[in-house]
């Protein structure tokens, strides 16, 4: 036997010594509560206060062992990122790893110090989460998300931007736009969840093209855009991103940004691609059909590049110079360069989509010639008109309308610069012309005078947060809460705006019908107000007889789900319809489109006569 060899010694029968405990007291503790750890992992807890059934937790699961259950009386809101469903557990295959609870991006998921792991249900293991526990015990928490358990990133990327000083005088971009590197982690917080698809109007599969981007896939992500998208560089520049709205991100943390990543993905693929791509899956065989389209808006375009793929014919009929509707006209350059708007046009007419610039209906073409050129036709016009306060002093030729301004300033055209300005508003529209003016006023005088009004408290803009900041940065003077009472005029000459105090903007129904305090007045010296409280749609072209035809609807045309008049031959789409929205128009024309392809190519008629 080896020297280092261990050596034993005892009796053989000292495995009979067990034989003793079976006389003695047992040990094993009753199942019932008793302290655990502060970090066990128990049973789950749900806060459905919090959740909004955004299905993350089941998507991490490996061990499959989360399901959503739909319950109809909860809230869904799609617009604001909530879904009627909560997760239920099957504790047959959970493993308490708690990645639920470290993924969750609301934060509502937690787990119990709940330790007897048995279930009464005999029947099923799905059990759904309840804060007094499976076994009608209130449990302390044991493991939730804290800063050292959070697989969320809840800070977005910074944008690179030209500071105040140095774009306050030009109208060159102001946003520069994500490098790949940063486009790359900022996708990386993307959880997948889908609420951005449910909120947009288009119905985008932004959380494709975002795992595309993760991947550093930017034609991919092109590819999954214009699956329903034909403007990635306006969208991704101006779209009211409600996508970003419905981000579970958010809920706790900035939303991911979802606009500037579709920005991200054109902005890195060469225009020659993004036409390849957007046009693989184009017909190969025409169809012999005719299409007329009235209005070259985001509408408009969509349908008639839907169409067009679709292997119509189609003709777009268009009064400005250049094609592009009010995302050309009522946009300023520094948020949309006209460059980026000519690149997404581009794409549309190498589908083989033909516009015509310069034609006006109802003067240079009749409603009637296109019913005559054309098998269907779509009215896609847009909203090209101001409304009026009408208050007193209101028809002063110093009284502007917002849009006539912003397609002046588009078209080169000029106009006397007032030194000091008023704008009535509390949109975008209203920030746009202010903040357009700022410039112009700082070239031609080296100060800014321009004064916001608006109806609403601050904390309920209409516009978009971004703009109310850097119109502020940018020397615009913003005051809330005053409704205009009327235009000053001395002789000819315009002097400025009263004002009052808005007491309330909407009735006990929900109606616009604002309340005033008539004896809290303000003056507002100006040489010029203008007006950016709403538009409307110039519908003249008509003529009475198809005027007469049409149903209408609070002064629209009444259309059905996918965008048809009253009128057979006769479709509509765009502001004109629902708006004043680019991705809500891009959402109308591929309706419109749908809808127009089936009639010309029979399938309504073959669907109605099953």
């Amino acid at each position: 036997m080896s020297d280092i060899a261990p050596k034993y010694k005892g009796s053989m029968l000292r495995p009979l010594k067990a034989l003793s405990f079976l006389f003695r007291e047992p040990a094993t503790l009753p199942m019932r509560p008793r302290p655990a750890a502060k970090v066990y992992r128990g049973f789950h807890l749900n806060d459905w206060e919090k959740c909004v059934g955004c299905a993350t937790c089941q998507q991490i699961c490996d061990n499959d062992a989360i399901r959503m259950v739909h319950i109809p009386a909860l809230p869904s809101d799609p617009a604001k990122g909530i879904r009627p469903r909560r997760p239920a557990i099957d504790y047959g295959r959970c493993c308490w790893c708690a990645l639920c609870v470290d993924i969750c991006p609301t934060g509502s998921l937690s787990m119990s110090r709940e330790y007897i792991h048995v279930s009464r249900d005999v029947d099923s293991y799905f059990i759904l989460p309840d804060e007094e526990g499976m076994h009608g015990v209130r449990y302390p928490q044991g493991w939730a998300k804290d800063e050292n358990a959070d697989l969320l990133d809840l800070k977005r990327q910074e944008m690179p931007e030209e500071p105040p000083q140095e774009r306050a005088d030009n109208f060159s971009e102001i946003c520069e736009g994500y490098d790949p590197q940063t486009a790359m982690l900022e996708a990386s917080r993307c959880i997948q969840c889908g609420m951005c698809h449910d909120a947009c109007p288009a119905h985008m599969h932004a959380p494709e093209y975002i795992r595309a981007i993760f991947e550093g896939d930017f034609e991919k992500s092109v590819a999954e855009i214009y699956r329903t998208n034909p403007f990635p560089q306006v969208c991704g520049r101006v779209c009211t991103h409600r996508c970003e709205t419905a981000c579970s991100i958010g809920k706790r943390g900035e939303p991911v940004a979802i606009r500037w990543l579709k920005r991200a993905a054109v902005d890195n693929v060469p225009q020659d691609r993004t036409i390849a791509i957007a046009l693989k899956d184009k017909a190969k065989t025409k169809t012999g059909k005719r299409v007329a389209i009235a209005g070259a808006g985001p509408a408009g375009l969509t349908a008639a590049f839907d169409l067009a793929k679709l292997g119509h014919e189609v003709t777009v009929y268009e009064e400005k110079p250049r094609p592009g509707g009010m995302m050309r006209y009522g946009i300023p350059e520094y948020r949309l360069p006209y460059e980026r708007i000519d690149a997404d046009i581009a794409v549309i007419e190498a589908a083989g989509v033909k516009i015509r610039c310069n034609t006006k209906l109802g003067r240079d073409v009749t409603m009637a010639q296109l019913k005559g050129q054309a098998d269907a036709v779509l009215l896609s016009t847009g909203l090209n008109k101001g409304r009026s306060t009408r208050i007193p002093g209101s028809d002063h030729p110093q009284v502007r309308a917002a849009v006539d301004l912003l397609a002046r300033i588009t078209l080169g055209e000029a106009f006397d610069i007032p030194a000091s300005a008023v704008v009535i508003g509390g949109g975008n529209v209203a920030f746009d012309i202010a903040r357009s003016l700022a410039r112009l006023q700082r070239r031609a005088f080296g100060k800014v005078e321009v004064t916001v009004l608006a109806l609403e408290e601050r904390d309920k803009m209409l516009a978009d947060e971004e703009e109310v900041i850097e119109s502020a940065q940018e020397g615009v003077k913003l005051i809330n809460g005053r409704g205009p009472k009327q235009v000053v005029i001395e002789g000819d000459a315009l002097k400025g705006l009263e004002t009052v105090k808005c007491l309330s903007i909407f009735d006990e129904q929900g109606r616009f019908h604002p309340r005033y305090d008539e004896t809290d007045v303000m003056f507002h010296p100006a040489q010029m107000v203008i007006e950016a409280i709403g538009q409307m749609s110039d519908v003249s072209f008509l003529g009475e007889d198809l005027t007469e035809q049409l149903e209408w609807s609070r002064g629209r045309i009444r259309i059905d789900e996918a965008g048809r008049t009253s009128v057979p031959w006769l479709w509509a789409a765009g502001d004109l319809v629902k708006g004043p929205d680019v991705i809500s128009a891009i959402a109308t024309g591929h309706a419109a489109a749908a809808s127009i392809h089936a009639a010309l190519m029979g399938e309504t008629e073959a669907r109605e006569a099953k």
